[in-house]
C-alpha cells in the first residue's frame, strides 16, 4: 500500500459520526442538520431539463479530457460576465469533475516531492482535501492561521520566511470555507510577490463565490491578477463549481482557469487519471453557465436566509454576518469553555440539532487550534427550518444562563 495513506487524518463527517455514537437525540424534536454544506435549495428544472436532453446521444462516445469546445466558451463566457477576464478557452479554461477533484488532482501534478521540503501552504481551518492532497503529492502542510481581528482573515504575515522558501503550492479560499472571509486586492497582491520570489503556483478555491451579502461581489484571484497587471496569470489557478451557485451538488462539475502554461500539464495529468466529464453534465453544465437569473434567485433566498437567523443568534453567541459563502462560523458561549465538541453533543443530545465542531475543520499549529471554542452552521436548508434550528440553539443556550 501506498505509505502516505497512513498520513491521511479522518474527515471531519467521520469525526462527527463518531463523537455522536453514544448521543441519543432527543425524541421531542424532529432532526435538523446544520453541519454538512450541502446546497438544498431546488435545483433549477432548465438544468434538469439540459441533462435528460443529453441522454438521447450523450452516452455513446467517450469524452475529450479537455471537454467540448461549447462548455470551455461557456465558462469563459462566464468569467467575462462575472470578471471581465477575457480567456482563451482552448488553452486557458478546463473542465473538471467539481472543484474537489481538481483541488486535489492539481497537488498531484504541481508538486515535485524530490525537491527537498517540499511544502504546501493553505489556511487554518480549512477545507480538509488540502491537507490530504499535498500528503499524497509527497509534501507537508503548513498551517496558515486565520486572524479572529480581522474577520478571520487568514495571517499570511505569521509563515515564516524560510516556510515561504521551499513552498510549491499555496491553497487560498475566497470566500473562505468556514469563515466565509474575502480576500482584498491588497492582500493579492501580497501572495503575487511571494508567488514572485519564490515560484509556487496559487490555487485560489472561488466555489463559493456567488453566495454574498454585501451589493459588491467577491474579488476572484484571476481578477485581481488583471487589475495588478498580471494578464498571463503566471503560477495562478483559479477553480470553481455548480455545486453551490447552481444547487447540483450531485453533478459534479465546474472548471479552472488561469495560466496556461499549467493548464496545459494539468490537462495531460488528467488524461491519464481518466477525468473527462460525461458529455451530458457538460450539456447541463453549459445551460447552467450561460444563466444566471437562478443565480440571482439563489442568492436572494440566502440573503433572505442570513438576514432572518443571523440575528436570532447574534444575541446568544459570538457570530456575525460572513462577507460571503453560507456558513455561520459561531463561538462557544462562555459556559463551555471553548469546549465546541461538548456544545455539539449536548446539543444534539437535547434539540436534535446538529452543527460541526469547529476544531475539526482546523489543525494545531504553534500550539493552538484555530477553530477551537467555535462551530460551524450550514445554513443549507430552507429558511423556515435553519430558523427553527436558530430557535432551539438559542433556546438550549438560555437554558446554561
Amino acid at each position: 500500500m501506498n505509505p502516505l495513506l497512513s498520513r491521511l487524518q479522518p474527515y471531519p463527517f467521520e469525526r462527527l459520526r463518531q463523537l455522536f455514537a453514544t448521543v441519543t437525540p432527543s425524541p421531542d424534536y424532529p432532526a435538523i442538520s446544520l453541519g454538512i454544506g450541502e446546497p438544498r435549495h431546488a435545483t433549477p428544472e432548465f438544468i434538469k431539463s439540459a441533462l435528460t436532453a443529453a441522454l438521447g446521444t450523450g452516452l455513446a462516445s467517450y469524452p475529450a479530457t479537455a471537454g467540448e469546445p461549447t462548455l470551455r466558451e461557456a465558462c469563459a463566457a462566464w468569467m467575462q460576465r462575472r470578471y471581465g477576464l477575457e480567456l482563451n478557452p482552448a488553452t486557458q479554461v478546463l473542465p473538471v469533475n467539481g472543484s474537489r477533484e481538481a483541488l486535489f488532482a492539481l497537488a498531484q501534478t504541481v508538486i515535485d516531492p524530490t525537491r527537498a521540503g517540499a511544502t504546501v501552504v493553505h489556511p487554518n481551518p480549512f477545507y480538509q482535501i488540502y491537507e490530504g492532497a499535498a500528503f499524497l503529492a509527497g509534501a507537508q502542510p503548513y498551517y496558515a492561521p486565520s486572524d479572529p481581528s480581522r474577520n478571520f482573515a487568514v495571517d499570511w504575515d505569521s509563515v515564516p520566511d524560510d516556510v515561504w522558501a521551499r513552498t510549491q503550492l499555496l491553497y487560498v479560499c475566497s470566500p473562505g470555507n468556514p469563515t466565509g472571509a474575502v480576500m482584498p486586492l491588497a492582500e493579492w497582491q501580497k501572495l503575487f510577490e511571494l508567488s514572485d520570489r519564490h515560484g509556487f503556483v496559487i490555487a485560489s478555491d472561488e466555489c463559493y463565490s456567488e453566495i454574498y451579502f454585501r451589493d459588491e461581489p467577491p474579488l476572484g484571484g484571476l481578477e485581481a491578477a488583471m487589475k495588478l497587471g498580471r494578464t498571463e496569470f503566471r503560477n495562478l489557478i483559479a477553480l470553481t463549481s455548480l455545486s453551490k451557485r447552481s444547487n447540483v451538488p450531485g453533478l459534479r462539475s465546474g472548471f479552472v482557469a488561469g495560466d496556461a502554461a499549467l493548464i496545459k500539464p494539468f490537462l495531460l495529468y488528467r488524461t491519464y487519471h481518466g477525468s473527462a466529464m460525461s458529455p451530458v453534465v457538460q450539456a447541463a453544465s453549459i445551460a447552467a453557465w450561460n444563466d444566471e437569473a437562478h443565480v440571482v434567485e439563489n442568492r436572494r433566498m440566502y440573503r433572505e436566509k442570513f438576514a432572518a437567523v443571523t440575528p436570532l443568534l447574534s444575541a446568544v453567541m459570538d457570530v456575525a454576518l460572513p462577507d460571503a459563502s453560507f456558513y455561520l462560523w459561531a463561538g462557544v458561549p462562555a459556559f463551555w469553555q471553548g469546549n465546541d465538541t461538548a456544545f455539539a453533543r449536548e446539543l444534539l443530545a437535547q434539540y436534535n440539532v446538529t452543527v460541526l465542531p469547529g476544531s475539526y475543520l482546523a489543525r494545531e499549529a504553534a500550539g493552538h487550534n484555530p477553530g477551537q471554542g467555535r462551530i460551524r452552521m450550514a445554513l443549507v436548508a430552507e429558511t423556515a427550518e435553519c430558523l427553527e434550528a436558530a430557535r432551539r440553539i438559542v433556546q438550549f443556550i438560555l437554558s446554561r444562563g
